[in-house]
């Protein structure tokens, strides 16, 4: 028998429609400053299926589904069928549990979002070492692959990183502006969190490299491996932060040129037992 979600082929009925005439629509975020609306649906399985509604939107959710063709890891959660409902592109993946760690949305943003006591990203950011480098772990080892595949990481933040705290395994989602590299940014900045942002990637006309992804990453570690928004509670080493400090300089040619050799520097200074490979995801 054919799966509802899996095999569905292209229909004229819009998404939400089509998505309640075959199982249960049980969760909708529809308030993203994308405009991308998402649904979590019970249909045989459960499901989290991402649409593109407005021209933005679906341009992203296609770059998604290139990325995802070309790149599986662990943590990435995947995509794995695209159709179009009334002409809206629609991708399906597993749903995964977990909490977002910065959860903005049109209506809720900001620095108290990230930074009360129970928020995730601040829960996350108490977790005991050994669970927060796992994380950071799967993250850098999940942006090799993307690296490797030469696809450059674009408005990645901690918006992207569904936490299980439960199972303490993270998941990565909202890839859909990740791209193919090197290429010239031909309008004024990128989509992106200036926390996170490489300088180039709000420069019109600046050669975006894959040292942009280094650049975020080693924005990444910075802020999941310090106790708050200010940088002032540094959780990891000395030499650790002489990394993050490399990634993240402003001239690409200063940084480490690629993500593998991040990791293999994020790697030779890893306190003993929070090398790779341990992850979980």
């Amino acid at each position: 028998m054919p799966h509802p979600l899996l095999d569905a082929v292209d229909t004229p009925q819009d998404p939400a429609a089509f998505l309640r005439s075959i199982g249960t629509v049980h969760t909708t975020f529809g308030d993203q400053d994308s405009g991308a609306v998402s649904y979590g649906v019970h249909a045989e399985g459960n499901w989290f299926v991402k649409t593109g509604p407005n021209p933005a939107s679906a341009l992203s959710l296609r770059r998604a589904i290139d990325l995802h063709a070309h790149v599986r890891h662990p943590a990435i959660v995947p995509v794995l069928h695209t159709f179009t409902a009334g002409g809206v592109p629609v991708t399906v993946g597993p749903w995964r549990s977990g909490e977002v760690l910065y959860h903005a949305t049109v209506k809720r943003s900001g620095k108290l979002l990230r930074t009360g006591a129970a928020s995730p990203l601040a829960r996350f950011r108490a977790l005991p070492l050994d669970d927060v480098h796992a994380a950071l772990d799967a993250i850098l080892d999940a942006h090799r692959l993307i690296d490797a595949a030469g696809y450059v990481g674009v408005d990645w933040y901690d918006g992207c990183v569904l936490y299980d705290f439960p199972a303490r395994r993270v998941h990565l989602i909202d890839l859909d502006e990740y791209r193919g590299a090197p290429f010239v940014l031909d309008c004024a900045r990128l989509s992106g969190s200036t926390r996170y942002m490489p300088p180039e990637h709000s420069r019109r006309g600046a050669l975006v490299t894959r040292a942009g992804t280094v650049f975020l990453l080693g924005r990444t570690l910075r802020l999941l491996l310090d106790a708050g928004d200010e940088e002032r509670a540094w959780r990891g080493t000395l030499a650790q932060l002489a990394v993050v400090e490399r990634a993240t300089r402003r001239d690409p040619a200063e940084r480490y040129s690629n993500v593998t050799e991040l990791f293999d520097a994020w790697n030779a200074v890893a306190p003993a037992g929070m090398l790779s490979g341990t992850y979980r995801a």
